[in-house]
Formats: structure tokens, sequence, C-alpha cells
């Protein structure tokens, strides 16, 4: 992965990386993104969902937004994913910390116009959200890509950070009696809703069940 001054991983390097496996390896399980652009001056961070084909993003949304309205004309942006593990409880309230898993990606974004692109890329997004999902819905309309803007942002530039394992206490402070550790946490799915006007003929789909059942 490209490096440069803006990219380069300052605070507590050893934690960090710009090796492109663990960038695609954190992006790929994550699907929430902040991307953070100026526009007239102003700083925005924009949360949106994502999906990933080798070094591009791509991102989509309603065609009247301004986030999408920006990225789209090439201005710089930055793109983080961030996914927490655990609450890291020390004996001192300073040396608390997370364990968690980052990526910060620079670049810059252009729009997809041709229809078949764009449907693409929005196959992408789904299928990075849920795998096989794209294959059972209906596709979008010629009105429904109309109103819609995907844009694919390439990745110029990345680093990863990641911090995992247990507090780092001063010494002087292992002898306290004082509950240290990590509250390990993750995104856990709970068991699906049906819609009221589900119709019945529909099934739950394979990749919606869960073994043993929920």
């Amino acid at each position: 992965m490209k490096r440069t001054e803006r990219s380069r991983l300052r605070r507590l390097p050893r934690r960090g990386s710009h090796d492109a496996a663990t960038i695609h390896a954190i992006l790929d399980a994550g699907f929430l993104a902040h991307v953070g652009f100026v526009a007239d001056g102003q700083p925005f961070v924009i949360p949106t969902l994502y999906g990933r084909d080798d070094d591009r993003l791509f991102l989509h949304g309603s065609s009247a937004s301004r986030m999408l309205a920006q990225l789209a004309q090439g201005v710089a942006a930055c793109v983080n994913v961030t996914l927490v593990d655990g609450l890291v409880l020390a004996r001192s309230a300073f040396h608390h910390s997370l364990n968690y898993r980052s990526v910060v990606a620079f670049g810059t974004a252009h729009p997809l116009t041709d229809a078949h692109e764009k449907t693409r890329a929005l196959e992408v997004i789904s299928n990075h959200l849920l795998a096989g999902r794209w294959q059972d819905v209906r596709p979008p309309s010629a009105r429904e890509l109309k109103t819609t803007s995907v844009l694919e942002f390439v990745i110029e530039e990345a680093s990863s950070k990641v911090r995992e394992g247990p507090p780092l206490d001063d010494a002087a402070d292992y002898n306290l009696p004082v509950w240290a550790g990590v509250l390990p946490l993750r995104l856990r799915a709970n068991e699906p809703l049906p819609d009221e006007r589900l119709s019945p003929a529909a099934i739950l789909p394979r990749y919606l069940e869960r073994p043993g059942g929920w």
C-alpha cells in the first residue's frame, strides 16, 4: 500500500500497518464507514454503508446527498472504519483503553454513471452487508438507478491500527485490589423479525438461518 506523510503512523506505530491484506481484512469485517470531507470550508464526517472491491470502496445514497455531491467533484476525502473488540479495564483510570481494529483510508471518488456499473457496485455493497441477499431481491429499476448516486472511492493510501490484549498498568499498580482485564464486545445478530406484510410464499433464506435454530 502506498505511503506518504498523510498516512504515516505517528502515535504507537507498532500497533499499525500499511499491509494491504490487513487493511482489506478489517474493511471486509465492517460495513459502516465514516467519511470525512470539507465543503465550503466546513469539515463534515458522515456515516455510510460501503462495499469493497480490491482497493475500491463503493458508496451510495440519494442523488440529493450533499456528501455524495461533494465527493463526486473529486475532493480529497478520508474514510474511517473502526471495529470495537473490547473494553480494556485497567487498575488505574489513566490506563483504561479499548481493543479495536481500524483503518484510515485516503483518496478521491468519482461517480458511476453507466447503469451496468452502478448496478454491479450496488450488488457489491449488498453482498458485502449480507452475502447472497442480492440474488434474492428485485434488482433496481431504471428510475431507481436514476435517483441513486453511486461513487467509486479509490484508496490511494491507507493504514491500519490494532490494539489487542490485556491492560498495560504501571508496575506499582499490579498489586492493587482492583479487578482488571478485558470485557470482550462483539456485534451479534438477533432473531430475524418478519415484516407484517410478508408474502405467505416467502421463506427464511439460508443466510439468515442460525445453526441449531433461533
